[in-house]
C-alpha cells in the first residue's frame, strides 16, 4: 500500500502521546513543526486538529521516531 493512502488521525491524545514520547516540550516541538506553541496547546486540548501538511509531518515524524499508531486508509 502507498504511504501517501494511509492517514493518521490526528486527535488530542495522540498528538500529545508523540509529544511525550519524543521528549519534547511545546515550545520544542513547535520549533520541530515550524508553527507556535499556541497551535500545539490548541491541538493538545482537543480545539483544532492538524490537517493538510501539519498531519503529514507528524504521520511522519511519528514514523521515525518509532512511535506506535494506526494509520487508517
Amino acid at each position: 500500500m502507498k504511504e501517501g493512502r494511509l492517514k493518521k488521525n490526528w486527535n488530542a491524545l495522540h498528538i500529545k502521546a508523540l509529544r511525550k514520547h519524543m521528549k519534547l516540550t511545546q515550545v520544542e516541538m513547535a520549533e520541530q513543526l515550524g508553527t507556535r506553541q499556541q497551535t500545539i496547546s490548541e491541538w493538545e486540548q482537543g480545539q483544532y486538529e492538524p490537517r493538510g501538511a501539519s498531519a503529514k509531518l507528524l504521520s511522519i515524524i511519528a514514523d521515525r521516531s518509532n512511535f506506535k499508531y494506526e494509520a487508517k486508509p
